[in-house]
This record gives structure tokens, C-alpha cells and sequence, in this order.
């Protein structure tokens, strides 16, 4: 006869080990990263401070906003940046880059310095040394982010842009790093009655070169994220997840506040190949911090 008592522990072992089992057959919750660009302002005073921050909001990993051959990351050495990424407890798998195509002598970023240096860590201008300083802080993707109005004005320079993608994305996988090309809108309008965008994944090595959807300017360009998914699949591995709000002006808006679907868009995520994704937020209304932090609950809650 068993005993009361055995009976009790029996029971509750079995629950614990029923519990055990439905914890254990529960998919793996996949980490959330966030886009720099989203706390810049953050980082140009306080980069250990502000890693940190973003960490405490629940961020496993980020990607950087910026890079040159003298500001280096965020004006630190790759060691030195690689370290305060370690002390946060964040890794950063991506890193943007820019063309070089008509960057004059001293700009960065938008900006101008006077020290009249042609900036370096383009894919046009010491491109090797770029992709050194990635290995060392373990990136494994590099990004070209933007290009300018000039980079952007004709086909001819969207060939070009082919070209040196190519040329720039075997100099990267000879590094073991995956080269990747970031869209906005403007690659989706017509010039001579062709979409720059489709020539990109035309005239690219799908290997070499892939692609950094982000869904809100791809949305804003009247294009079907996950129509593009189907068309190419596997060639879209990095993913900036931003909102867009239902005003005439299509602002930018923390995820889940917007219009678009992200439900949908991420249940393509195996065709598309994704293997990390970004909050971004390019303007907030208030703190940016508030801002991720309200992304990153959703994101939690509704996507992974």
C-alpha cells in the first residue's frame, strides 16, 4: 500500500518532471537586437554607459551605426570596443559602411573635419583594413548603409556599386564575414524605366553579396516585404525591424504602434533566410530609450 505521504511526493515529482518537459519541448525564445543609430546621440557622449543601458532594456546584441579607417568605432580601437561591448554583455554581429564613391576629403558621417584626410574603411578606400578591424571586434556582417544623393543619381553608378559589391563582398568572405547591402526607398524608384534594387540582386554574386531588408522603408516604397522574400529566398539575413505610423507623413513610430504587419512578415523569416534583426527608430518623439525599451516589449510579446 503506499502511503500518503509517498503518494504526495509521487504526484509532485511527476508534476515537476511534466513541467520540466514542457519547458524543455518550448522553442527557444530567439535574442532581440537593436540598431545604434537609434541611441547615437547616447553614444557620442558615453559608449560604455550607453551599451550598458541598452543591455539592462533586454537587448542580447546590437549593430553598429558607424566606422572609418581614423574614428574607428565610436572613436575607440576595435580591442577597446570589443571590450566594452564584453563588459555590457552584448555581442555585435553587424556593423555599417559606407560606398566611398564621392565621400570628400575629411566628411564623416554627414559631417565635415578639417584635417583634409580622405576618409578611410569604405569599400572604395582601405576596405582591407575595415574588414581586419571587424574580425577583431567579431562582426560578422558588414553593411553598406546609404548611399548619397550623387552615389544614387544614375544606373550607371548602380552598376558600378554592383561591381565594387562584388569585388568588396570575395575580400569578405575570404575573411569569413558576409558582405550585405542596407535599402532605403529610393532604390525602388525607377531610373529609365528600371528599379535600381532589382539591379542589385541582379548584377550581385547572391553568395557575396546579400541583403538588410528594413521594413519600413521597404513598406514606404510600396513593395510586399515578404513578396521580395519569395522572389529571393535566403538572400535577406539581417532584417531592421522600425514602425511607421498612420499619418500622411509615415513617421517613424515604435514597433507594434505602426501599420505594418510584422506578424505576417515574420512568419517568412525561414524563406528569407534572417538570421538577426534590429530595432530601429531613426526620430523619437521623447527619450530614445523609451522608445527601444517600448519596441522591445512588443517584439518580445508578439514576434519572438
Amino acid at each position: 500500500m503506499i502511503s500518503r505521504r509517498s503518494f504526495l511526493r509521487t504526484g509532485s515529482l511527476l508534476t515537476l518532471g511534466a513541467a520540466a518537459s514542457s519547458y524543455v519541448d518550448l522553442p527557444k525564445r530567439k535574442p532581440v537586437g537593436v540598431q545604434l543609430y537609434t541611441v547615437r546621440d547616447a553614444m557620442s557622449r558615453d559608449v560604455a554607459g550607453t551599451l550598458t543601458r541598452v543591455a539592462a532594456t533586454g537587448f542580447s546584441y546590437v549593430e553598429g551605426a558607424t566606422y572609418s579607417g581614423t574614428q574607428q568605432f565610436y572613436g575607440m580601437t576595435p580591442k577597446a570596443f570589443a571590450a566594452a561591448l564584453a563588459a555590457a554583455g552584448l555581442t555585435m554581429p553587424s556593423n555599417h559602411y559606407r560606398w566611398g564613391f564621392d565621400v570628400p576629403k575629411g566628411a564623416t558621417d554627414g559631417g565635415t573635419v578639417d584635417s583634409g584626410t580622405p576618409v578611410r574603411g569604405t569599400i572604395r578606400n582601405g576596405w582591407e583594413k575595415a574588414v581586419a578591424d571587424a574580425r577583431e571586434v567579431g562582426v560578422r556582417y558588414m553593411v553598406l548603409a546609404w548611399l548619397s544623393e550623387t552615389e544614387r543619381s544614375s544606373l550607371d553608378n548602380y552598376r558600378r556599386l554592383a561591381a565594387d559589391l562584388n569585388v568588396a563582398g570575395k575580400t569578405c568572405a575570404d575573411a569569413g564575414i558576409q558582405l550585405c547591402y542596407h535599402n532605403h526607398d529610393f532604390e525602388f524608384a525607377p531610373i529609365d524605366g528600371q528599379v535600381p534594387y532589382d539591379l542589385l540582386l541582379r548584377d550581385t554574386d547572391p553568395a557575396l553579396v546579400k541583403m538588410e531588408l528594413d521594413l519600413y522603408w521597404t513598406t514606404k516604397a510600396g513593395q510586399d516585404p515578404v513578396a521580395l522574400f519569395g522572389k529571393h529566398p535566403g538572400r535577406f539575413p539581417l532584417w531592421h525591424v522600425k514602425d511607421m505610423d498612420a499619418t500622411p507623413q509615415q513617421h517613424f513610430t515604435e514597433v507594434g504602434n505602426g501599420v505594418i504587419d510584422f506578424r505576417r512578415i515574420f512568419r517568412a523569416r525561414e524563406t528569407a533566410g534572417m538570421q538577426h534583426f534590429f530595432v530601429e527608430q531613426d526620430s523619437t518623439p521623447g527619450d530614445p530609450f523609451d522608445s527601444i525599451r517600448e519596441s522591445y516589449r512588443y517584439v518580445r510579446r508578439k514576434l519572438v
